[in-house]
């Protein structure tokens, strides 16, 4: 950790991993966008777990709430199930966005996107309605969100550049791509 000029200390903006950062930030569509079929099978099987146990525990001892008592509790364990399983599903993806866990099918992914956004002209990240100002405070509100996600679910749902990555790099990789073309 770095100290100011008070001598107080000062945490890094990016967190040390293992795996190369993607994106600290990443926006709600990519993050669904770059999941892998392994997100949504444990997703999907962390939200059957809540409906499966109250069923199993009202076959091993029933609770005799009478007639129509346990639907409504098999569709609060249900929800409880979906809401359990898509916060599953998005801490495994964003988890690979952070570098926290193996991502180099992401990071391929990431330089393709970013590479043909390049080419194509457009902006990395999107364009926005709000001011550049709005744009930063939105993303110091939602930057390494998803660490906390279990207790204030909060997504980045808006469009900004600061993403805690250098973009040289898919410039770069475009213009190597380009200069390949052109021999050819």
């Amino acid at each position: 950790m770095a100290t100011d000029q008070k001598g107080i200390l000062v945490p890094p903006k990016r967190a040390n991993t293992d795996y190369p950062l993607i994106d600290s930030d990443p926006h709600l569509k990519r993050v669904f966008g770059y999941a892998r079929p392994s997100d949504y099978a444990v997703g999907g099987g962390m939200a059957a777990i809540s409906p499966l146990a109250f069923w199993a525990m009202e076959r091993v001892s029933p609770s005799h709430v009478g007639r129509g008592g346990l639907a409504p509790v098999m569709r609060l364990a249900t929800a409880i199930g979906l809401i359990g399983g898509l916060h599953v599903f998005y801490q495994r993806s964003c988890n690979r966005f952070y570098g926290f866990t193996e991502n180099s099918r992401e990071v391929d992914m990431d330089m393709r996107e970013m590479v043909d956004k390049v080419k194509g002209g457009e902006p990395l990240y999107g364009t926005s309605k709000l001011s550049p100002y709005l744009q930063g405070v939105a993303a110091r509100n939602s930057r390494y969100s998803e660490l906390f996600i279990h207790v204030l679910p909060w997504f980045n749902i808006v469009n900004h550049d600061q993403h805690g990555v250098d973009t040289a790099k898919y410039y770069q990789q475009a213009e190597r791509e380009l200069e390949a073309e052109r021999v050819k």
